[in-house]
């Protein structure tokens, strides 16, 4: 007899991921259609190259695996499918347009409210790293030595 728990011929692991995913759409539909309540903010990383992703070429360039944006202040024409959303942000003052397909959302956040989901994705573990900081809708912040510099911390207790 084995030592492991036998192989589930139900793939779990997949309608979990879809019915969380599920939860982002909601959540994106309801603001959508009635705007941001109160001081809720979204944080979404996406891959940058899964199928059906579209983003200007410059992003695409500058983000080749996986990028955050921000929907706080700055961001229009916010529209959600079955299958995912578009939305316009601005990107050190150009406008850009996305869409994103829900499996390619990798981590969804509401630092408002401390909540945070984190998705499975099909690629090899060597291959994942850090996301990069979240550059649209956050205003510059001058450091001492002059360069713009923004840092996102959330989700973690001090």
């Amino acid at each position: 007899m084995s030592d492991g728990p036998p192989d589930s011929l139900i793939p779990y692991d997949e309608i979990v991921q879809e019915a969380l995913r599920a939860v982002v759409g909601r959540v994106l539909g309801q603001v959508a259609s009635e705007g941001l309540p109160g001081t809720h903010h979204f944080y979404i990383t996406f891959k940058t190259g899964a199928p059906g992703v579209a983003i200007p070429r410059s992003l695409e360039e500058r983000f080749p695996d996986e990028m955050t944006i921000v929907l706080q202040n700055k961001f229009w024409d916010l529209k959600v499918t079955e299958d995912g959303f578009e939305v316009g942000l601005t990107f050190n003052q150009v406008p850009a347009h996305l869409e994103i397909p829900f499996a390619a959302v990798t981590a969804f956040a509401d630092p408002a409210v401390d909540f945070a989901l984190q998705f499975q994705t099909q690629v090899e573990i060597d291959s994942i790293r850090e996301p990069e900081n979240a550059e649209n809708d956050r205003p510059a912040v001058q450091s001492e030595d002059g360069s713009n510099v923004v840092t996102v911390d959330f989700g973690r207790k001090k």
